[in-house]
């Protein structure tokens, strides 16, 4: 509890206090034994109560019985009566039970409640001698109203963080009628006591019940009408928060942003005294604060460096833009004015308005004090974050310059604690003015890219001038030449980054080009060359990334916000600045060509100019390799296995005859053929072979040795080149081939190929090339017709059984 609570509290025990000991010291009674009566009725009155709306107290009809005692009783009769009423009414069967201080409070508030009640009535003179009766009880009933809830609503908007007005507007105005209706139940009473005698009060209770009665269906109904408004409201929050997810649809790093932004602006608004209306308006603009960024082009929001000044002047237009799209929401609390001027800084230098000062919005000043302290501790695309103390120093910088002094002194005070509480968490068409006019500010947070800074250096001598001119077109033309000499990729890209060290200094070179939506390093050369070669950069992440997806090149962008780097912390570069370019060919982007070097902003717009200047003869070269390594490939493979063909087989075949006849080896040759692959074919279709071809390629190659040649010959056809090999050692690797058709069985379902071995070995069947395969061959054909005829398949070299000559 505050000292102001504790002290307003202390305020009113001893007020009333005072009141109670005085009236009780003068007590006079002219009938006990109906101030008892009326005591027991009030007693009873004050069980029947009923819980106020959205605070943590209750409400009963004892009230009537106040305004009968100030009729018909004394003083200190109706104040006894009220205090113990408000006693019972604190103590019968509560929800939770009372403190001694909160019942103390209340019965002192009870006691100067009745003494004002008194004191007006009794200042308008006698009753029995006047025609106003019933005004004159209206107005006491109006004395004790405002009397009896005032205190109160005082009290709850200390305790519990409320506005009194907003309080006692809520909870108590509501039943000011029904204390109209107790003074005319009242002053009827009195009149009936006066004819018949005070024991026709006794008859009061069904009216109390009807009261009471009425009180809970009114309540009742206000429920349901507080139910059906916080669903409006709940429906009202979603609204927002799929705005918020259009935001977070078009920049990313922006959903814990806005939450994080969201509690902390808020708990500085309660803490600096703004209305329910602007704590919402704060909570809602702190969501949609950004929703503007819709009509800024995707390349500048997500960009990994810094913009220039035309794409800032771009982004400039959002808090304009979303004040206009949240105009047509039509809140009912002043969301439009927060989010139009939270880039706005105290002096007057921000954006869009250029106002300053006590002329912001306090939400706006606010949500850009916060909005500027998450920017800078949390990773972005142009920086990664920033320890929290030097962004507490930055924002202590700023304070009086750009943001409100008092919303940086509250940040200083409780942003860990504010942290822990965020940490602690759940987890209509707008068209701008054709001639918007938007006054200028600093640069944003990224800065700009420093291309002024680069070229206000020192102008060199027109000599120089003339010579880095002559120097620039012979170092272009040469490497225009020299993308033209050589199809090997590598030399390709190893002559274009030493022609481009000639006229651009940089320190790391890489190259990386596009596969199946990634970004692979072909070429890297220089510092951290370990480093860049092992990353695969998702298009449209990181620096390069972005570059490829945006066809955008960046001039002195960040290097360590490449994948590799941001999120972890053990990868680290010494490299600051970066020239990233498209290499876009005829047929759409090949890759990146990016430039590193260890100095800041170290790349300048002439450099940019040469880069562009060479991407597309680089591309085309680039292509052009590629498509020669295809072709190059695809002369000595099998397109469908992956397997060497027959041109790729009779070379390497030959070379290892010429190895046998140096070192007087040995070499194996394996012809393998399908039986039954045609059946294959005619049931199932040609594309199922297909896959019976790659499963047997497959298997071969698992049954071989590192060092051992599997080639494709054609058809169904397969050859095992296997040095080393003597016919008495090569049981084991035509073993392994038994398990090849049981693959086959397990596609189909049923055994339908097996597999025919013929073998040869050097020296025994031939001393070359096309002898070993035809005396392979033709083994390989004598053991498929020995098989079909059910006669025993004999051996090459031997007449021992080979059981494994053909495999089933």
């Amino acid at each position: 509890m505050s000292k102001a609570a504790k002290m307003y509290i202390g305020i009113i025990v001893a007020s009333g206090t005072s009141i109670i000991l005085y009236v009780l010291f003068h007590w006079q009674s002219q009938d006990p034994v109906r101030f008892l009566c009326y005591l027991a009725l009030a007693m009873m009155a004050s069980q029947m109560k009923v819980k106020l709306p959205n605070i943590t107290g209750t409400m009963s009809v004892n009230f009537l019985f106040v305004l009968i005692g100030t009729l018909e009783l004394s003083l200190p009769e109706t104040l006894l009566m009220g205090c113990t009423a408000a006693f019972v009414q604190c103590v019968w069967k509560p929800k939770k039970r009372p403190r001694l201080v909160q019942i103390a409070f209340n019965v002192a508030s009870m006691a100067i409640a009745v003494a004002v009640c008194n004191l007006v009535f009794q200042s308008l003179g006698n009753y029995q001698h006047t025609k106003a009766l019933p005004l004159k009880v209206a107005l006491a009933a109006s004395a004790y109203f405002l009397a009896n809830t005032l205190p109160v609503a005082g009290v709850i908007s200390l305790t519990e963080s409320k506005r009194v007005h907003d309080v006692w507007r809520e909870c108590y105005i509501w039943s000011f009628p029904y204390y109209l209706a107790g003074a005319g139940i009242a002053a009827a009473i009195t009149a009936g006591n006066r004819m018949l005698g005070w024991q026709t009060s006794l008859l009061v209770l069904p009216v109390l019940f009807w009261l009471y009665r009425s009180y809970r269906m009114y309540l009742n109904r206000l429920e349901g009408e507080k139910n059906h408004a916080e669903e409006i409201a709940r429906l009202h929050l979603r609204t927002i928060e799929a705005l918020a997810l259009a935001i977070e649809a078009k920049d990313t790093t922006t959903h814990d942003h806005l939450r994080r932004v969201q509690v902390y602006a808020v708990e500085i608004g309660k803490e600096m005294g703004l209305s329910r209306d602007d704590l919402e308006a704060l909570r809602a603009a702190a969501l949609l604060h950004d929703i503007g960024k819709l009509a800024v082009p995707e390349p500048i929001i997500s960009k990994p460096g810094k913009l220039t000044p035309e794409e800032f002047e771009k982004m400039k237009i959002h808090p304009v833009v979303g004040a206009e799209i949240l105009e047509r929401v039509q809140f009912p609390y002043p969301v439009v004015p927060i989010v139009r001027s939270h880039h706005e800084k105290w002096d007057g230098s921000g954006y869009p308005s250029g106002i300053g000062g006590e002329e912001i919005p306090i939400g706006a000043r606010i949500l850009g004090a916060v909005d500027y302290l998450d920017a800078l501790s949390s990773d972005r695309q142009y920086r990664r974050a920033l320890p929290i103390h030097v962004v507490m120093e930055m924002l202590l910088d700023q304070a009086g310059k750009g943001f409100d002094p008092r919303v940086v002194a509250i940040l200083e005070r409780r942003h860990e604690e504010l942290e822990q509480l965020v940490q602690s968490q759940p987890n209509s068409e707008s068209k701008l003015p054709a001639l918007l006019k938007i006054q200028s500010a600093v640069e944003p947070a990224a800065g700009f890219q420093n291309t002024a800074a680069a070229n206000s250096c020192e102008t060199p001598g027109f000599v120089a001038s003339i010579g880095a001119a002559r120097q620039e077109v012979q170092a272009l033309f040469e490497l225009s030449q020299d993308l033209g000499n050589s199809l090997s990729l590598n030399e390709t890209l190893s002559v274009v980054a030493s022609r481009l060290k000639r006229i651009v200094s940089f320190d790391s070179i890489a190259v990386y080009l596009q596969r199946d939506g990634r970004l692979v390093p072909e070429y890297v050369s220089g510092v951290d060359f370990q480093l860049f070669s092992s990353l695969e950069i998702p298009v449209g992440d990181g620096l390069s990334g972005w570059v490829a997806q945006n066809r955008t090149p960046i001039l002195n962008g960040n290097p360590s916000v490449e994948p590799g780097y941001l999120n972890d912390l053990r990868k680290f570069s010494t490299l600051r600045s970066a020239l990233s370019v498209p290499l876009e060919g005829p047929n759409g982007i090949v890759g990146v060509l990016s430039l590193y070097s260890i100095n800041g902003d170290a790349f300048m717009k002439d450099h940019l100019r040469i880069l562009n200047g060479i991407t597309f003869k680089l591309a085309l070269a680039i292509e052009n390799a590629l498509k020669y390594r295809e072709a190059e490939s695809s002369a000595t493979t099998d397109a469908l296995t992956g397997l060497p063909n027959a041109r790729s087989l009779f070379l390497h075949l030959d070379s290892e005859v010429s190895r046998c006849k140096r070192e007087n080896g040995s070499v194996a040759v394996l012809v393998c053929d399908l039986d039954g692959f045609k059946q294959v074919n005619d049931r199932f279709g040609h594309l199922e072979g297909n896959r019976v071809l790659k499963i047997v390629a497959e298997g071969l190659k698992n049954a071989c040795r590192p060092y051992d040649y599997v080639a494709r010959m054609g058809g169904d056809e397969f050859v095992m080149v296997l040095p080393s090999q003597h016919p008495e050692t090569v049981d084991g690797i035509m073993s392994r081939l038994s398990d090849i058709p049981q693959k086959v069985e397990m596609l189909f379902g049923e055994r339908i190929v097996t597999i025919s071995v013929g073998e040869a070995f050097y020296g025994l069947n031939g001393t070359d090339a096309e002898q070993l395969l035809a005396a392979a061959d033709r083994r390989m054909y004598d053991n498929k017709q020995q098989r079909k005829r059910g006669l025993p398949i004999l051996g090459f070299s031997s007449p021992v059984e080979w059981e494994t000559a053909t495999v089933h």
